[in-house]
């Protein structure tokens, strides 16, 4: 591979990185003044089915909507995006960004038992000891009177992981009954599809519906950018897997984990403590130690959202 086209990888795997990192941060300023999970979460639908129906269109291949198809859509819109979603908004109403960008990190070892009780995967040493190594960031975070910046907020944290416990289960999903006619591009834009007619009636139900016109606020432009960001950035991973392989483009991980904190303290202006550091670096010592071999990388792909991997 030509240096040039090795600098272009990389380049696209920072932009991909940023754009799902800002997405921790964007979550945060989306629900502060009284915007709401399925509220937002409809239009993040909306707005990445117009984003990745471009996308789809561009590749010709179509959208199939047979039996088995549109079940799957159902699934992956209900277990990647609208529960875990709902969870994390009431998270981000209460945690630091940095705090959520943790909790996200923990996808892949909360994974690997999963895979394990399904048979996706065998058995690793290096792999449960990373496990441990994010568990004890968690710990971290919640044992220390000092880790967080009100003790309060500790009840949220165990919200705060219901998101990645979905989105592990969801990879698993994914690896072991995805339809071979579907590719990752299809399966989010039928999902998002899906999830446009399922959040619809619950927004406007549930009085959460947030009014497409003006005057529009940060918390409209929040939702525009991570839903937009995290479109784009998923049919980069795609890209950059079928063109620098997948275990190349599996390391967005760490860098989605270290951006989403980067985001939090620049446009949020948060500070951690030492426990906080403490903790970033055991996960990102856990998750390099989980990552899959380069057969199964692909084996837990990025969570079907807006927050992250």
């Amino acid at each position: 591979m030509a240096r040039s086209e090795k600098l272009w990888l990389v380049a696209v795997l920072l932009v991909c990185s940023l754009g799902w990192g800002i997405s921790i941060p964007m979550s945060k300023i989306a629900v502060s003044e009284d915007y709401r999970h399925i509220g937002i979460i409809f239009w993040q639908f909306v707005l990445g089915a117009m984003v990745l129906g471009v996308i789809n269109r561009m590749t010709g291949r179509g959208l199939p909507t047979d039996p088995r198809a549109l079940r799957f859509y159902l699934i992956i819109a209900l277990i990647g995006t609208l529960l875990p979603n709902t969870a994390s908004y009431t998270a981000a109403i209460h945690l630091p960004g940095g705090i959520l960008a943790l909790c996200i990190a923990t996808v892949p070892m909360l994974a690997f038992p999963i895979a394990l009780a399904w048979g996706n995967d065998r058995f690793s040493p290096a792999r449960l000891v990373g496990l441990c190594l994010g568990l004890a960031a968690i710990a971290l975070i919640m044992l220390p009177d000092t880790s967080l910046p009100d003790p309060a907020m500790l009840v949220w944290v165990p919200v705060g992981l219901i998101a990645p416990a979905f989105y592990a289960f969801e990879g698993n999903y994914v690896a072991r009954h995805q339809p071979d006619s579907l590719d990752a591009v299809q399966v989010l834009f039928g999902a998002s599809l899906v999830g446009i007619v399922i959040s619809l009636p619950i927004a406007i139900l549930s009085g959460e519906w947030i009014s497409p016109l003006p005057p529009y606020g940060l918390p409209d432009l929040a939702v525009v950018i991570s839903s937009v960001a995290h479109a784009l950035s998923y049919a980069g991973y795609v890209w950059l897997v079928g063109r620098g392989g997948p275990v190349f483009a599996v390391q967005i991980s760490y860098l989605v984990t270290g951006f989403s904190v980067g985001w939090s303290w620049l446009l949020l202006g948060e500070t951690y403590s030492a426990w906080v550091w403490g903790a970033f670096a055991l996960m990102l010592a856990g998750v390099a130690l989980v990552q899959p071999r380069a057969k199964e990388a692909l084996a837990v792909p990025l969570p079907v959202n807006n927050d992250g991997p």
